[in-house]
This record gives structure tokens, C-alpha cells and sequence, in this order.
């Protein structure tokens, strides 16, 4: 491809509304350009690279037996409510209705319309196991679309859903599924992690992410290096650190705290560290109040505490609301004498001596022990995890804080969806059974921006080789200097017949445009041609996320460059 004849219209200044690298870089590089908020085009370099991750996804998904079909974009709302999901989807989902008032939704996931299909065409067990999948857009109305294609409106996912007749079965599809996502993003070329996940919306007992490690990114997930154990912060257990010596309890007593709201003004006030304190919150579920306990330097997970409950909805209940109940603003909330369901975490049972609210505004209570003076429906693991933690599972190591972006999610779904939906099968005796299912995303559009994050400087893009748009730019210094594009047009030709992806910036511009181009959009290698090195025969070569470049002999830049992406195939 020649550059003349290309459109990548680059931009030396970064858009108002970008906030992350890959937004900013993306846009300026020429590869996507915002219609809507949340809603992108992608330009012949970024669609270069959607293709390529799409490549990658399908080989993957072939070699281990999917089956690629086409699913409808426009949904029956009567699919949704069969399953159940028409109410609880909430808000992100996109709702219209045709001519004649009937309820659709654009897809957000294709459960509903995948078990639809199987069920009306598979009614033997010797018809499975199955593995389909799409690759295709998805919307979902996200309340605040924001850090460019992370999180958008409309965006591109790779789903594939499997089909099993026991749990057995869905075993060894969900195992294919692993080793397959594991190779997708092994030839990708990024570093990531495989943590256990919350299920959900989607459902199920089994879940796992992929994330693609970068500080950017709005996941936060734990390890140990101890044993491996990997998880996010929805989904990791949390487990007390094992109970020092002791306390002598000592007598219950309410002390004044004027204008101390915080947990931080508390300990101030009372010259204590914040572990010693129990915060009290309140929440909503489904219309329900509740109250939970936590230690006052941690974090109340809400995804734990609405999976123990079984609620549909939760949310924190606001300040009016809790006055009304309780009697108190929210800095004055306490356990002693609370008249509404109460659960406690694990590490509130283990506390001496706890500082916590009183129930009236200015008062706190000191000295204060489950057990005796208060007693919750239970104590339950309803925390959030955090580094430094005790690992869960050898309950030896230590477990490692890091970011990343959540780019790949497969889940084990059971019977939650055949059986809602009546997708059933008869096995060898006859017998009819609801069918297996799992189902495995991933964010194609998603993995382009995570890509950049992971892999970028401050002059631009450095794609991984097996998704650049491009894995050459030949740059010759001067297209008016006869000699110089005469060198960069049998380059050209002979990267081109070699079967190379090859850029030729055959543009009447000066070097420092091209240059910078170049790094913007971050092609792997680049071929400089310029007066100084053809004079000894010799061009650059240069790669991108290298500082310096070497001189090589024209016959020999084939060989060099052949030998470079190689090297990474």
C-alpha cells in the first residue's frame, strides 16, 4: 500500500474528551473517529487491525471445534422473557419497538436468541456436544461512554456458546475454551492474566477473565506468587488473618464526637488506627433495608453481598432514607441496637474493643463486641480484596495487587438458560434433559484499545507484530531525490513479492512529518532511505519500540526484516 494513496488522517493534537493512551493515541493515529458518543468508526488502518484480532479469534475458535454462524442483531423482547431477563437487564439495554408497538432490544449477548436456535434443531443426545459463535456487534447503553472504544455503545465481541448433555461434557468444552482463549492471546502478544470472575448478569457458577495488564486499566485483579491463585477483586475470597491473642473485653460505653463524620475525623478524634473501627452502611435490596459491617480500612464488595442475598437489585440507601429509619446521618450508623437485618463480615467477628456509631448524630460507642453487644444475621465474607491480603487458598502467601483490562470472560451456565427456555434433549434411555451450556466472550473492539494501553510511548503506538496494520513502512527521505525512491520502490516490490505487509510513505512530505507518522502509528519496522546511508550501500532499520537503528545492506534488508517478524511468529 502506498501512503499516497491511503486515508490515515493523523492529528498532532489529542481530543479534548480523550482521557486514556489508547483513545487519545487511536484517534490521532488515524484509526477511529468518533460518530456518537460511544460509537466509533474504524478508519482502514484501525479496521486493518479489527481484522487481523478477528483472524486470530476465528483460527482459535475453529481449532477447537467451534462453528461459526450469523445471530440477529434485533431481538424479541419474548426471548428475554422467557429467560427472565427482559426486566433484570435494566437500563443498558437498548429497547425499541417495530410498527406495530411489538418490543424488541438491540443485543447486548445472545443467550436468549442461541438456545432459541438450538432448541428448535437439536432434540438428541447424539447431536452433541455443539460449539457455535459469532463474531459481531453488540450494544449496551452504558450510562457514561467514555475512554474511547473501552467503554463504548456499540462494539465488536467474538461470543460462542456451548452445548453439552451433562456437566461432565460442559467440562471438557469449557477446558477447550481456556486452552483456546490462552493461545488467542498468546499470539496476540500481550501480557496477561487468567483470574477467577464473578459470574454476573450473565449467570452461572464458573467463570474466569482474561485480562490484558495495564495500569490504565479499571479492573483491579489479585495474585499469589506463592501458588498462583488468581482473582479480581469481585470474585477473590478474603479470609482473616489468624486471631492474635486476645483482648480482655471491657464495659460498653458512648462517648461524644462532635462533628466527626469520617472515618478518618473518628480515628483523629479518638487518636486510633482505622482497623479498630466497624463502619456501618446501609443498602436497598430490592426495596429491603439492610445493614452491613466492615472493618473501617476496608471496602464493602457489593457484588458478594448482592450474591448472598439473592437480590435482583442493590444500591446504598441515601441520607434522607437512613435518617428516617435509623434516626442518624450516615458518619453516625452503628451495629448496637439497630433494628433491621444486619450482616457482619468475617473480620468484624474477630474484633476486641470495636469503635463504631452510636445512632445519634455526635456519638459514637467504644469497647464495643460482636456477640455481646450486637449479634448480625451472620458473619459472611462481603469485602473487598486488596494487596497485601492472605491468600485464600495456600492461606500462606501474600496476595499482589495489578490493573488490567477484562478483554476475554468464559462461564460455565448450567441448565440457568435451557431450562428457563425449555432447551431439551433426550439422552440414550430416552429420558428428556435440559441441555449444558457455557458461553465465552471476547471484546475484539476491546483488545485493539487494550493492545495500545499496554503497548505505547509518548511519540505513539507500538502494535505487537501479529496485529500491526502494517509490519514494514519503507520512509524514503526525499520522494523528489531520484535515487532514494528508486531504492524504496524495489524494497517495496520486494517486500511486496516476499508476501510482506508492507507501507511505502511515498508522500511529498518532510522527513520530521514522516517520521513522526510513523511513530504515531507505531508499524513494527521501518526502512529509512536517505542520502547519508545510500552513499555506503546501506539503509535503516529500524524497530519501533528500539531507540536506535541499524545500517544494512541493501541486498541484505529482506533477509533483516524477514528474520525480525519471525521472530515473533
Amino acid at each position: 500500500m502506498r501512503a499516497s494513496e491511503l486515508f490515515f488522517p493523523t492529528l498532532r493534537e489529542d481530543p479534548s474528551e480523550a482521557e486514556i493512551a489508547s483513545h487519545r493515541l487511536l484517534y490521532r493515529a488515524g484509526m477511529i473517529r468518533k460518530t456518537a458518543g460511544g460509537v466509533y468508526t474504524y478508519l482502514p488502518l484501525g479496521y486493518r487491525v479489527l481484522r487481523k484480532i478477528m483472524n486470530i479469534v476465528r483460527e482459535e475458535m475453529d481449532r477447537a471445534g467451534g462453528q461459526e454462524l450469523g445471530l440477529p442483531i434485533i431481538q424479541p423482547a419474548e426471548l428475554w422473557t422467557r429467560s427472565g431477563r427482559w426486566v433484570v437487564y435494566g437500563d443498558e439495554m437498548f429497547r425499541l419497538k417495530d410498527r406495530h408497538q411489538r418490543d424488541f432490544c438491540l443485543g447486548p449477548t445472545h443467550e436468549e436468541v442461541i438456545t432459541d436456535v438450538v432448541d428448535h434443531d437439536v432434540h438428541s443426545y447424539r447431536d452433541l456436544p455443539l460449539l457455535l459463535y459469532q463474531i459481531q456487534n453488540k450494544y449496551r447503553d452504558e450510562i457514561r461512554p467514555r475512554f474511547g472504544l473501552m467503554r463504548a455503545r456499540e462494539f465488536i465481541m467474538k461470543d460462542l456458546y456451548s452445548f453439552d448433555v451433562d456437566q461432565e461434557g460442559m467440562n471438557v468444552s469449557y477446558d477447550k475454551m481456556y486452552k483456546a482463549y490462552s493461545r488467542v492471546f498468546d499470539r496476540l502478544g500481550l501480557a496477561y492474566r487468567v483470574v477467577e470472575a464473578d459470574s454476573g448478569a450473565i449467570g452461572g457458577s464458573v467463570s474466569h477473565e482474561f485480562v490484558v495488564l495495564a495500569s490504565t486499566g479499571e479492573s483491579v485483579v489479585v495474585f499469589c506468587d506463592s501458588c498462583g491463585y488468581a482473582a479480581n477483586v469481585e470474585k477473590s475470597a478474603c479470609v482473616p488473618e489468624p486471631r492474635a491473642e486476645q483482648e480482655i473485653a471491657l464495659t460498653l460505653q458512648k462517648i461524644s464526637t462532635p462533628e466527626q463524620k469520617t472515618i478518618q475525623e473518628v480515628c483523629r478524634f479518638l487518636e486510633l488506627p482505622s482497623h479498630r473501627l466497624v463502619k456501618t452502611l446501609v443498602y436497598m435490596a430490592d426495596e429491603e433495608p439492610v445493614a452491613v459491617l466492615v472493618r473501617g480500612d476496608r471496602e464493602i464488595n457489593e457484588i458478594k453481598l448482592k450474591n448472598h442475598l439473592g437480590c435482583n437489585f442493590i444500591e446504598m440507601a441515601d441520607e434522607w432514607t437512613v435518617k428516617e429509619m435509623v434516626g442518624a446521618n450516615f458518619g453516625s450508623l452503628g451495629p448496637v441496637g439497630l433494628k433491621m437485618k444486619l450482616y457482619a463480615d468475617l473480620e468484624v467477628e474477630q474484633m476486641t474493643n470495636l469503635v463504631c456509631g452510636a445512632n445519634e448524630d455526635d456519638y459514637h460507642y467504644i469497647n464495643v463486641n460482636p456477640g455481646r453487644d450486637f449479634q448480625p444475621l451472620a458473619f459472611i465474607d462481603i469485602r473487598s480484596a486488596q494487596g497485601g491480603d492472605l491468600c485464600p487458598v495456600c492461606r500462606e502467601g501474600k496476595l499482589e495487587e495489578t490493573r488490567g483490562i477484562e478483554t476475554g470472560h468464559i462461564f460455565q451456565l448450567g441448565t440457568k438458560y435451557s431450562e428457563a427456555m425449555g432447551a431439551k434433549f433426550l439422552d440414550e434411555n430416552g429420558q428428556e434433559r435440559p441441555m449444558v451450556m457455557g458461553c465465552y466472550g471476547i471484546g475484539v473492539s476491546r483488545v485493539m484499545a487494550a493492545a495500545v494501553e499496554q503497548n505505547h510511548d509518548e511519540h505513539g503506538i507500538i502494535w505487537p507484530i501479529s496485529i500491526a496494520p502494517y509490519h514494514v513502512l519503507i520512509v524514503p527521505v526525499n520522494v523528489n531525490n531520484a535515487e532514494q525512491l528508486d531504492v524504496a520502490e524495489r524494497i517495496y516490490a520486494m517486500m511486496q513479492e516476499a508476501g510482506i505487509e508492507v507501507l511505502l510513505d511515498d508522500r511529498n512530505e518532510r522527513a520530521g512529518v514522516k517520521f513522526k507518522d510513523a511513530d504515531l502509528i507505531g508499524i513494527p519496522v521501518r526502512v529509512t532511505i536517505g542520502s547519508k546511508s545510500l552513499q555506503a550501500g546501506q539503509v535503516e532499520v529500524k524497530k519501533r519500540w528500539e531507540k536506535d537503528y541499524e545500517l544494512v545492506e541493501i541486498a541484505q534488508v529482506l533477509d533483516t526484516v524477514r528474520s525480525i517478524i519471525s521472530a515473533f511468529a
